[in-house]
This record gives structure tokens, sequence and C-alpha cells, in this order.
């Protein structure tokens, strides 16, 4: 077994078997970039597409694409121009930018120093002397500033419209809610997804595809109304879950709470039934593809590290190389995101809630005489007009006197009720104009592919030699089926193993075609790119009364049985679509005693 750590065997094999590897080497690099290779981009888009089936397609939701770049005017009202920062300090000796907070993570048994106040954190690096990575200088003294992580840009010539590159992909889905909500037949609840790339401008990228500045999510925001929608959550409450919650964490002697997710939302210990819903199906999905769910937990935020808008938050994480690294971030953003929109720009982010029957109601009513208004109040008077009308819906009462106050920029002006025209109107209604509240599970596709292939790496020792392979899930598995002639120079080996490979391709499966070197060799290259099953034609399939055959291998235990061709495409599909354990054909066909694995 080898000594290198597991994250030095992933990047190691990531970047031989073209998994993922440092972008523009050409010209040096450019730290947190990265390219995903023939393998890795294959190994993405299928966990891509596993996500849409489950969070889209099963979930009867709406997939969207909106652009990567924003205008400023997008990021004011969400509050990422002003909060979406990260805690700078830099090296007074070489200049290197570092993340204060992962340094105090390295050197201390602090595991969310994000959450320190900056203060804080600078008397956390004085205290134990924390040392440039870069040139070893002492960071004592240094400042720590916060980072704005948004790219920024300019949309068209010149900088008269700045912009940004998205830092996540949900404002997009929230800024086209007037649209989205029109294909929902403006009824609640529903759901619109997104698959793209995200830009953050990362002070200190590290952990290879973990932390970059370019990235890809997958997220999901379900627009709900609060008092009337509740998830099925029957569908998932026996669902088995290892819940980190923040009592355990704030705890001397806290642990991990093993439950289930409708004992978990019964307890209390998930707040929010719609957020167990969504750890529910998570947790099946992510075990479906592949995560080892001894090394995988959910994490529920701290207080100081959940962002403003969070009711509650919960993170998927997995073990990797001995750290836990977020995957996913499950969130109750509440109405936040839609009010401020709302705010800021010239569009309705509601929807119509339709009473069960007609209400009458009582609504105070405002029309200033301008006429006196105008001359009293100049420049003002169209504030102190929309001031009394909000005061009006709000509080009716402040009319009942002779005057009423209002204030305009933190001026008090004293108004005439005669002049204010304040009157109460009864009217029939069939409903009300709402604002969704928001639950968002957001899913980060690269960690996601980074966890798979940590988890899946395997070794053993096959004769005399270590066998590398992954032990990828026939969902995820960039290749679904690697097919050889046993030697390449007997032509009807070769013309037979490129027909099935033409009849495989038709048939949906992904397919590797390969007669170089030795049939072990080229077993040991698909088991280290995680191909789940090989197709090998020889002469003893081709020779003989009955009907033509090949073996199949399965790549986490080398066995191989013998299939008839005419058999072979509805057995692959049994066994890499179905769920089929292979262990059913073990019972069925010849299991083929072969040294050819050594």
């Amino acid at each position: 077994m080898s000594m290198e750590t597991e994250g030095e065997r992933l990047a190691e094999l990531a970047k031989r078997r073209g998994y993922f590897f440092g972008a523009s080497g050409a010209y040096g690099g450019a730290a947190g970039f990265y390219t995903f290779g023939p393998q890795g981009a294959s190994l993405k888009s299928n966990v891509e597409d596993a996500w849409r089936d489950r969070f889209t397609v099963q979930e009867g939701n709406f997939e969207i694409e909106a652009p990567t770049i924003m205008p400023e005017p997008v990021f004011e009202a969400s509050g990422h121009l002003d909060g979406f920062d990260d805690m700078l300090v830099e090296c007074p000796e070489c200049g290197e930018s570092h993340r204060a907070d992962h340094l105090i993570e390295d050197a201390t048994a602090i595991e969310e120093a994000e959450t320190l106040p900056i203060p804080e954190v600078e008397a956390l690096i004085a205290d134990h002397e924390l040392q440039c990575p870069t040139c070893g200088a002492h960071l004592a003294g240094e400042s720590v500033d916060d980072f704005n992580l948004m790219f920024e840009t300019n949309i068209g010539p010149g900088s008269s419209t700045p912009g940004y590159l998205r830092p996540e992909t949900a404002q997009g889905i929230f800024v086209e809610f007037p649209r989205i909500k029109e294909y929902a037949r403006n009824s609640l609840p529903f759901g619109a997804t997104q698959i793209g790339r995200a830009y953050r401008n990362e002070i200190s990228p590290r952990k290879s595809i973990v932390r970059t500045r370019e990235f890809t999510q997958a997220e999901l925001e379900q627009f709900v109304d609060p008092e009337r929608d509740e998830p099925a959550l029957e569908s998932v409450a026996d669902v088995a879950v290892t819940l980190y919650p923040a009592a355990e964490q704030e705890a001397d002697d806290g642990d991990y709470v093993e439950t289930t997710v409708g004992a978990a939302v019964e307890e209390g210990i998930i707040g929010d039934a719609w957020i167990g819903y969504f750890l529910g199906i998570a947790q099946e999905w992510y075990e479906r593809i592949g995560v080892d769910m001894d090394r995988f937990r959910f994490r529920q935020h701290l207080a100081g590290e959940r962002a403003h808008y969070a009711a509650d938050c919960w993170d998927a994480e997995s073990e990797v190389d001995g750290d836990w690294i977020e995957i996913a971030g499950f969130a109750y953003r509440g109405d936040y995101d839609l009010s401020k929109h709302s705010e800021y720009s010239d569009d309705e982010f509601t929807i119509f809630r339709q009473f069960d029957e007609p209400k009458t109601v009582e609504t105070a009513v405002v029309e200033p005489d301008m006429s006196v208004l105008g001359p009293e109040f100049g420049g003002a008077a169209g504030d102190v007009k929309s001031a009394l009308e909000a005061l009006a819906e709000r509080d009716p009462d402040a009319f009942e006197g002779e005057t009423v106050t209002v204030e305009v920029d933190g001026e008090t002006h004293e108004v005439d009720v005669d002049v204010a025209n304040f009157r109460v109107e009864t009217q029939t209604v069939s409903g009300e104009h709402i604002t969704p509240h928001v639950i968002e599970p957001s899913f980060g596709v690269d960690r996601t592919v980074y966890t798979l292939l940590a988890h899946a790496y395997e070794e053993d020792d096959v004769g005399d030699e270590t066998r590398t392979y992954l032990s990828l899930s026939p969902d995820v598995a960039p290749t679904d089926v690697g097919v050889f002639p046993l030697v390449s120079n007997i032509e009807r080996l070769v013309e037979r193993a490129e027909g099935l490979v033409d009849d495989l391709r038709e048939s949906g499966f992904s397919v590797v075609y390969d007669d170089s070197g030795s049939i072990g060799r080229r077993y040991r290259r698909q088991d280290e790119v995680g191909t789940p099953f090989c197709v090998t034609v020889d002469r003893d399939g081709l020779e003989g009364d009955g009907p033509d055959t090949v073996t199949i291998r399965e790549r986490d235990t080398a066995r191989q049985v013998r299939v008839p061709v005419d058999d072979l495409v509805a057995e692959l599909r049994a066994v890499e679509r179905g769920g089929q354990p292979f262990d059913d054909l073990v019972d069925r066909y010849d299991l083929v005693e072969s040294g050819t694995d050594a």
C-alpha cells in the first residue's frame, strides 16, 4: 500500500488518467483553475445528469440557464456587494495574500474560524505566532481585512455598465422569478433548478478542485407558501442520517446523532420539514452515486456562520484525507431574496394566494390634497405623500386626531388630517399577494466529483503487483464498458470486437476499444479509470458448435463470466442500468477461470 496521502494519490491519478489537472500549464498555470480531462469531464457530466434526474425530473421542477455575468444592481439587491467577504491577511515580507481563518484552522484546533470577528482573528494570529506559509515571516500585528470575492467586469465598451461574474447560480433564478412563476401557472409550491459555472476570487485556493476560483454548482430553489405548503416528508421519513447539530458541536462531549429524517424533524433537531425532506433525498442520492456513507454527515451551521438570511442551514460533508469538506448546503432562505429584488427592481416578485372564500376587508386610503402639500413642503411633497400612504397601511389609528405626523429623511412633518383625506373603505377581495419563501439545496459538483474519486480509490494485490482501481458506481463512471479482442493479430477477433463496440454504442453505452498491450494491462487501465465492466472476445467464444460467446469481467472482483453474444446488450443493461447484481450472472453463466489478470 502506498505511503502517500489520499489527496496525493488522487492528484497523481487524476493527472495521469485524465480526470483533472491545473489549467493553462503551458503558461505557468493560474491558481484556482482546473481543466477536466476526458475522464473527468465525463464523470462530471454523469454526476450532473444524475442530479438533474433526481432533483429536476423526479421532483417535477423547471430547469433554467441564466447568464454567468449579471449587472451590478443584481448584487446590490442580493447583498453580495456589501457582505460577500472573506478575511484577508497579507505578508509584510513577500506580499503573498492568505485567508486568515484558514491559517488559524491549520495551526489550531479551531474548526470554524470564519465565524470569529476580525479582532479575535488578529489576536489568534498573534497568540499562536502564525507565519506566512510562503516565506515564513511572522504575521502578528498585520491587519486582517474583509475581501470581496466577486470578479468585477464591464458590460459593453468602456466602464458605464459595471457587472460581476456570478458567485452563485441562485441569483439567476431569483431575478427571473417573475417569468418562471408563469410556467408554474402562478401556483405554489414549485421548484426551479440550474446547473452552471460560478466564480469566486478566492484568497487562497487549495485542496485541488475543492476550493477553486471557477466551479460548477447544481442548485434548486424551492418556492413555497409557508402557511400552506408542506413537503412529502413521509417519503423520506425512514431514511437513516448522521447529523451533527449545532448544540452537539458546541457541547464539550458533543457527538453525532444517528437517527431518521422523520424522527429528527419530529424532535426538532431539524427545524423545518422542507429542510428534512431535502436532506432525505440527498442522502439517498449521494449513496446511489457512490459516496461512502461511513465518511458522510450532515452538519448544522453554527449561529455565527449562518448567512443573515438563513433561518436554518445544514451542510452535507464528506471526509477526505482526514478533513471534512462541504459538498452541499441546505438553507431556509425565507423571503429575503425575492423581497430584496422586489425592493430594488421594477418587477413583481409575489404570487397571488386565492382565499378559500372571498373576504370583506377594510382598507385604509389616503389621497392627500397636493394643492396644499405642494406649497407647504415643496420638493418633499411627494415623499410626504408616500409616507402618509405607508403610515395609513400600517397604523390607521394614527389618523384619528386633527393632525398626523410623518418622518421623511430624518425630518418630522405634520399634516392636517383633512388635507391627508384619510378614510377607510370596505371591499370584498378574493385573495392576496404573498412573497414566497425559499428552501435552497445547493450542490458543489466539482467537490462531489472529488469525493467520489477519493471514496472510490482502492488498491489490492494481484499476483506480485499492486492493482489500483476506482470502484465508481455504474451510474456515474466515465465509461460503461471496455471491449477488447484477446489478441490483436487475429482478424476475426478484432472484427467481432469492433462490431460489439458498434452494437453497444447504438444501445446507448459509453464504450472504449483497446487492443494495445497484454490483456492484463488493458484490464488495469480500465480498472484505474473506473470502468465497471470489460468484454473480451477470445477464440474459445468463437469456436465450437454453439452460439458465439464473450466474457464479461467485473471491475471490483475481477470475476469473469461467459455469456452469449446475442444476450450481451441485455445482460449489460441489467447490471449497468438496472441494478442487477453481478452475482446473478455468476449464478446463470459459466465462471471463467483466467490468469489474464496477473
